[in-house]
């Protein structure tokens, strides 16, 4: 019975494996199932043929003090454009993206119980985390953890009282610091250009990349675990006969 159990395990989990190529995260905005989107708006335009956000949220994803999550890009001043454009790119990948099954994970921390999902240590392609620190580096901010620890008030966010505003490279003296750490190790920094394949894109034009490269970890995945259920059959079988004979 125990083998038995240890199968249907391990099938069933090659089904939800599958399933991790093509989902949406259970989170605020994301829509149940990914799907095709008639219209989404300017820079979130490259995943409407199959995108986890609506239109309405593509659009939102657009505007200072939107309804999403209410976030004031201004803190420390008024965000330069070159900046800003980042991150709405940014919420793009994380509103619509269909592919970041690989790296979904259950949330446990108190002070993100708007979300019941989120992505850690996805493996950003290195010309993304270095276009995108350089675009900011003569910007300001007070906190290098943005998803915690803000005053909130009914205008959005605010830098908390003990700390003050910095220049970016203060903060963020390297595009690693920032891109791991300004949103608590969702990113992870590489040194992998595009062309690799191997490295999630934030900024792309044409046939999503990024289905390719979330099947190539999920399979690497599935072969360091591939292992383990064969190992316990083999215990298990091997036990069975121990116990026989030993009767």
């Amino acid at each position: 019975m125990l083998v038995v159990a240890v199968l249907l395990f391990a099938l069933s989990s090659g089904v939800t494996s599958l399933d991790k190529l093509n989902m949406c995260m259970d989170a605020k905005h994301h829509k149940v199932e990914p799907g095709p989107e008639g219209q989404l708006y300017s820079q979130c335009a490259p995943w409407k043929d199959n995108a986890c956000c609506t239109a309405n949220t593509s659009q939102e994803a657009h505007e200072d003090h939107s309804y999403l999550y209410n976030f004031n890009w201004n803190h420390c001043g008024p965000m330069r454009e070159e900046c800003k454009r980042h991150f709405i790119q940014d919420t793009c990948f994380y509103e619509c993206s269909p592919h970041l099954g690989p790296w979904i994970q259950q949330v446990c921390i108190v002070d993100q119980s708007w979300r019941k999902e989120r992505i850690l240590n996805v493996p950003l392609c290195k010309e993304d985390c270095e276009s995108w620190w350089n675009d900011c580096k003569n910007d300001f901010t007070c906190k290098s953890d943005w998803h915690t620890g803000w005053n909130w008030t009914k205008d959005g966010n605010k830098c908390p009282s003990e700390s003050k505003c910095r220049k970016w490279t203060e903060v963020f003296p390297t595009a690693k610091d920032m891109c791991e750490k300004i949103w608590s190790n969702s990113y992870l920094y590489t040194d992998l250009n595009k062309t690799s394949g191997l490295c999630m894109q934030m900024w792309f034009d044409g046939p999503n990349p990024n289905k390719k490269v979330a099947e190539y970890y999920l399979e690497n995945a599935q072969h360091r675990h591939t292992f383990t259920p064969i190992t316990l059959i083999f215990l298990t079988v091997s036990t069975f006969f121990v116990t026989m004979l030993s009767d």
